[in-house]
């Protein structure tokens, strides 16, 4: 006897995924704390939870953002909020810098 389960994605449980992001302004000049209220917004339109935003000291004063934030892991991959954030004025690049999944 052959029995078809059906299950959808609403009844398996999906882990969340904690992402790093690093934004590069293009210059000294750029207002830190404009491009980072602009960013987080974005992030949170996308589905995205900021759970900490730190500065990075890269050189001569520069400095870079980074967001860890966490995502539900059935919003797939992050092409399209990466583009939109590059898409922002003052940024230079944006990258994602680690990725780990948190099951619980």
């Amino acid at each position: 006897m052959f029995v078809e389960i059906v299950i959808s994605r609403a009844q398996i449980n999906m882990a969340q995924v904690i992402i790093t992001f690093k934004i590069m302004p293009e210059s000294l000049e750029i207002e830190l704390k404009k491009l980072e209220n602009e960013a987080k917004e974005m992030i949170t339109k996308f589905g995205g939870d900021v759970g900490k935003t730190e500065k990075e000291s890269i050189a001569f004063g520069l400095q870079a953002l980074r967001f860890v934030v966490v995502f539900d892991e059935a919003k797939g991959g992050t092409d399209f909020l990466e583009d939109n954030l590059r898409n922002l004025d003052g940024v230079s690049s944006v990258e994602v810098v680690d990725v780990r999944r948190a099951i619980g």
